[in-house]
């Protein structure tokens, strides 16, 4: 059985009429990623500066066990990458790092080691005499990133990772974030980009308007939704997706940019019977066939909550 490194216990947080974070719970295994997440306004960040311990929660505990003993909340050697720019834009890099690294308990040489080592990973050997205020918004979340794992944290929280970032740097740090991970940090993170989430958690806690709405696996996320799969027709001539949505098996059906035909299948129904029906109304050239991706999760899972709701 997988230990736990961080336990979240009915964890509570009210702003006079505003129930940000409702009798909150959930664990966090060592040495996974797990993602916190859900649209804006959902408590995230409440939930995480509470982790923290920026501020306190009304009711509630969260407790860690970073070195096999129970801490306070924030032990002081987490990393933490806030969603807000936390640096000196003023001072020049590797000075405003190596700072940083020496209040995490690091000695100024090695401080300083450690974050020329990572500036060079990072493409920034060059700037290091620069400021932060004159890097582009994706360097800026690069340095911003290295202030938060230069003292090599057992547990880190990202708060949005991948902002700023352009598709060759958010592949990059997919796989600086895989080998922390493998390299024995534990991983919180909350970001929008659901395609990129995908690829690296292992479990995931969605959240809306403070309360709970998903908690699991991926798999296990999947299960929890009516949607079994969604089939893709490439065709000949016109289709008209309102034909099919008549179709018992069928949860939508619309035409995506690249014109193929893309329909939701309900779980547990004949796709069988559903090929049939689609072969007598469609010239089909091509099918393609994927299970939900955790967008599609997201976005369903919502929307269940939402009609849930009184």
């Amino acid at each position: 059985m997988a230990e736990s490194i961080l336990r979240v216990e009915s964890v509570d947080k009210k702003f006079a009429s505003v129930h940000a974070v409702d009798s909150i719970s959930f664990e966090v295994q060592r040495g996974e990623i797990f993602a916190l997440l859900g649209p804006n306004g959902a408590g995230k960040t409440t939930l995480v500066r509470m982790l923290m311990g920026i501020i306190r929660p009304d009711s509630g505990e969260v407790t860690f066990r970073i070195h096999g003993e129970v801490a306070p909340p924030a032990p002081p050697d987490l990393g933490y990458l806030p969603e807000d720019r936390g640096l000196y834009k003023d001072l020049p890099i590797l000075r405003t790092l190596t700072y940083f690294g020496m209040l995490r308990g690091m000695s100024r040489a090695d401080a300083k080691s450690s974050a020329q080592m990572w500036l060079e990973r990072m493409s920034l050997k060059d700037r290091f005499r620069d400021k932060l205020e004159t890097l582009s918004k994706g360097n800026q979340q690069k340095v911003q990133f290295i202030a938060s794992i230069l003292h090599k944290p057992p547990f880190a929280m990202f708060d949005e990772p991948f902002s700023g970032l352009d598709p060759l740097n958010q592949d990059f740090f997919l796989d600086i974030l895989r080998e922390l991970r493998d390299g024995g940090m534990t991983i919180l993170l909350s970001a929008h980009q659901m395609q990129l989430v995908e690829k690296l958690v292992d479990r995931v806690f969605l959240m809306n308007r403070g309360r709970q709405v998903r908690y699991g696996t991926l798999a296990e996320l999947r299960e929890s939704i009516d949607l079994g799969s969604r089939l893709g027709f490439r065709f000949r001539g016109e289709a008209l997706p309102d034909v099919f949505t008549s179709h018992p098996a069928v949860m939508d059906a619309h035409i995506d940019p690249s014109g193929e035909l893309m329909i939701d299948v309900r779980k547990g129904s004949s796709i069988s019977d559903l090929l049939r029906f689609a072969a007598e109304r469609l010239d089909i050239v091509g099918v393609t066939s994927e299970r939900p991706s955790l967008h599609d999760v997201y976005v369903l899972a919502l929307q269940q909550t939402k009609e849930a709701t009184p």
